[in-house]
């Protein structure tokens, strides 16, 4: 039979399948075989020997944590406590991008603003829509729901902007505290979360601490600059171009005319390790 794994505790894989979780260990030739199962993965599995015999090819997996096969990131992102962070933003759209995830980005606290702080803020938010982000507001609980039918989610973003409170308001039976600890999951601050998928929305939520490493220098410099999605409608003269010292970069021309956010430009070249210089 076909599952997904939906939690694990030890060397315990709970296998989610028509409805019903199945406790299972794996084959023994998993662990010679270097063969590590988590949380998100599709699997073959016997439901009366509960054992699982195969892992099926993933959509993508994460190290930290350990997840995989997800479709989409709510990015949730406060406007103040904590202040709105572009460098913040740009890194987990980048990540997700690496990943073939779809980036949703998921304003909070917008109450917190004054109309002219959140007109500039506003501004920026419409370049990433203009370049094909989508962006939508805490208290877009319906278009939030139905986004999340038929998907495996994931609400990540910065520390205390918001994200159990706004599952709360999603699935109140989550009882998630704010400050991402969980009552009803029996998690403390200094409690070992354990990763697992849970049913929202007639969707899958994967509950996680977070993506607690967005450094990016493991990935590859060309793999950072493809994950800036409008760099690509600006074709340079070479194909391999970095958009730092070139000279004739469509891209760094597209920045001084200002049809590409000049932060997104900037925090580019901080990702692959580069300084800004004017030519």
């Amino acid at each position: 039979m076909k599952g997904q794994i939906v939690k694990i505790i030890s060397d315990c894989h709970f296998v989610s399948c028509e409805g019903k979780i199945y406790p299972c260990k794996c084959r023994g030739i998993f662990r010679k075989e270097h063969i590590i199962p988590v949380v998100g993965d599709y699997v073959l599995f016997h439901k009366d020997k509960k054992i699982i015999e195969e892992v099926c090819p993933r959509k993508n997996v994460f190290e930290r944590p350990k997840v995989s096969n997800i479709d989409q990131a709510f990015l949730v992102t406060s406007l103040k406590l904590p202040d709105f962070s572009l460098n913040l933003l740009d890194k987990f759209i980048s990540l997700m991008e690496i990943h073939h995830v779809r980036p949703i980005i998921c304003i909070t606290k917008k109450d917190l603003v004054d109309e002219k702080e959140f007109s500039v803020i506003r501004e920026k938010l419409d370049y990433y829509e203009k370049i094909g982000y989508l962006v939508l507001y805490n208290t877009d609980l319906s278009l939030i729901q139905e986004l999340l039918k038929g998907k495996t989610s994931v609400f990540t973003g910065q520390t205390g902007a918001g994200k159990s409170s706004l599952l709360n308001k999603l699935h109140p039976e989550l009882d998630l505290e704010e400050g991402e600890v969980s009552v009803a999951l029996g998690r403390g601050r200094h409690t070992t979360r354990v990763v697992q998928l849970l049913e929202v929305s007639g969707g899958k939520v994967m509950d996680t601490p977070g993506f607690s490493s967005l450094e990016l220098k493991n990935y590859t410099r060309e793999q950072i600059r493809d994950s800036f999605l409008e760099f690509s409608k600006y074709p340079c003269l070479y194909k391999d171009c970095m958009h730092t010292k070139e000279a004739e970069c469509m891209v760094k021309r597209e920045v001084f005319r200002n049809n590409i956010l000049e932060s997104r430009y900037l925090n580019y070249l901080s990702f692959i390790g580069e300084e800004f210089h004017e030519s």
